[in-house]
């Protein structure tokens, strides 16, 4: 077993402020070593976008993110013509005198196209770290085109044709399970889930993201946390959620959680009505099982 990469690999995400466990660190250190993508699928707010982010500072590379949504097709992934520029530069061409098909040719050239993040990353001089970010949220027909770039490691523009990568980019694909991804897609990636942390992961989380807030106060935090993923919520909140509530309330300098400090600070931990109305109906519970009193 490689313990001694693995144990680089965790501390490089450590330095960075993430938090990862043995199952992080070795799905990073395949994908590096194998050079293939990592598909990260898991509920939202649980930091798979930041292994990307961290994946870049750490390795000293750029950074390229693609966000996916429905309707995204390749023009916009990949590259456009900058067609301004194109006709203008016939306009002045004709102006000399020159013979405007003649000039066809001239205005498929690199200075006249606008790469997207595929091609940047592809393209990408050094080694680059390319976030594909909520993959599911694009549909089949996105996920068919890119099946040639993370098998073949390029692209083809018909005006100018296949373009290669100079240094395959470290590819990270995060998912919300929104949608099924193909089978194909799957195929193509190494494949990590990240759940919600723990107890003492969730701790450890905030003890690094927001070293300010009062030892009591991150710890009740983190029990009212796990207790609140254990009910039927339409948007269950995630360590994102943790990290901004731990931080608001130790910029108001406080050391501990009441009923009404919890009440009155719900909107940063839920954004959705139903579940602030189910919470604040169980929260007197809640609190009790995190081990605070709900005094007024």
């Amino acid at each position: 077993m490689p313990q001694k990469e693995l144990a680089e690999i965790q501390e490089m995400f450590r330095e960075q402020g993430y938090i990862s466990d043995d199952a992080i660190a070795m799905s990073v250190y395949l994908a590096m070593k194998l050079e293939k993508p990592l598909l990260v699928e898991g509920p939202a707010g649980v930091g798979k976008t930041e292994i990307g982010k961290v994946m870049a500072k750490a390795m000293e590379a750029d950074f390229i993110r693609l966000q996916c949504y429905e309707g995204l097709d390749s023009t916009h992934a990949l590259y456009e013509w900058n067609y301004q520029h194109q006709l203008l530069h016939l306009k002045m061409q004709e102006q000399k005198g020159l013979d405007p098909k003649q000039l066809e040719a001239t205005i498929f050239a690199d200075k006249f196209l606008l790469k997207r993040p595929v091609l940047q990353a592809i393209t990408h001089p050094k080694k680059a770290v390319l976030l594909i970010d909520e993959i599911d949220r694009a549909d089949e027909e996105f996920e068919s085109f890119l099946l040639e770039v993370l098998s073949d490691w390029q692209v083809t523009i018909p005006e100018i044709g296949t373009i290669s990568a100079t240094h395959k980019p470290q590819t990270i694909l995060t998912g919300n399970r929104t949608r099924e991804l193909s089978e194909a897609l799957r195929r193509r990636c190494l494949y990590l889930w990240i759940d919600y942390p723990d107890f003492a992961k969730e701790l450890a989380i905030v003890r690094s993201k927001v070293p300010e807030a009062d030892e009591n106060l991150g710890k009740q935090v983190c029990a009212f946390m796990q207790e609140l993923r254990q009910m039927k919520l339409e948007k269950t909140p995630g360590v994102s959620e943790t990290i901004d509530w731990a931080r608001a309330l130790a910029s108001m300098h406080l050391k501990h959680l009441d009923k009404q400090l919890v009440e009155d600070t719900l909107g940063v931990v839920l954004k959705d009505w139903q579940d602030i109305r189910k919470t604040q109906d169980a929260l007197s519970e809640l609190l009790e099982k995190t081990g605070v009193e709900s005094r007024l």
